[in-house]
């Protein structure tokens, strides 16, 4: 199991906080240039630093809208992303599962389509796709549309834990992962409070991570800690909890 960061676009974040992690996670396009990064010293930093690259997507892109040639333009643009995620070396990269109107049945075999043409773009690119549920936001699909979405893709999952529990409490981290997960090849990990807290340390917040364990120990994919602090020891805390929680093996429970 890799333990990694998210840093989102910062390359003086990940350059304050990737020593000892296997990998940050790095936010690409929402409005910027991806060619606009200094790549050099990207590159210096994790090599440094003996980590990997993994890459976000942007947040606010939706996968698929009503409109065809809006379609094709969302399709483009991802490819251009992955591609240069690619050329930088990234292992995977985090696309929201959003649609225009998640509610509108009609569009999902058309996330479908859009959802098998990224990950088809990633594979080229040499980037494993993961698709996250943001089932909290109002585009995002809802946990078990997810789930249904990328199995029948075949498209790896990036579980985020924090969302999950925004959505549904407890029990939606339950049934996603009993249902889903093996599909997971990715986690983002974090704490939650239902008043609206979200990505902060764990153990900070009410998610049961308990619940995680009964499905994930033992988990060999990769872990981002996403929260949002750059306090080295809130960070470390956090990566021992999730580690604590994942390599248990089910013998051990």
């Amino acid at each position: 199991m890799d333990v990694g960061l998210t840093v989102g676009d910062s390359l003086d974040r990940l350059e304050r906080t990737i020593d000892g992690y296997d990998f940050a996670e790095f936010s690409i396009g929402e409005g910027t240039d991806p060619t606009d990064v200094d790549t050099e010293r990207l590159e210096s930093i994790l090599a440094d630093a003996d980590a990997d690259l993994c890459v976000h997507l942007p947040f606010k892109q939706d996968v698929v809208t009503p409109v065809p040639e809006i379609n094709d333009a969302i399709r483009d643009y991802q490819t251009r992303l992955l591609e240069w995620a690619g050329s930088a070396g990234a292992q995977k990269a985090v696309l929201h599962g959003t649609a225009r109107n998640p509610h509108d049945t009609d569009l999902r075999p058309m996330f479908a389509e859009q959802l098998a043409a990224i990950d088809d773009a990633a594979a080229d690119a040499g980037v494993e796709l993961v698709v996250e549920n943001v089932g909290h936001q109002a585009r995002g699909l809802q946990l078990t549309v997810l789930g249904d979405l990328a199995r029948k893709t075949g498209t790896s999952v990036c579980f985020d834990v924090g969302h999950a529990y925004m959505e549904d409490g407890d029990d939606g981290v339950d049934r996603f992962c009993s249902r889903y997960g093996d599909l997971v090849s990715h986690l983002h990990v974090h704490d939650a409070r239902s008043r609206g807290d979200t990505h902060i340390p764990i153990g900070a917040g009410e998610i049961d991570y308990g619940v995680v364990t009964d499905h994930l120990a033992g988990f060999d994919g990769s872990v981002a800690l996403e929260v949002f602090t750059d306090d080295l020891d809130l960070l470390d805390d956090t990566a021992r909890r999730a580690t604590a929680a994942l390599e248990t093996s089910p013998a051990d429970d």
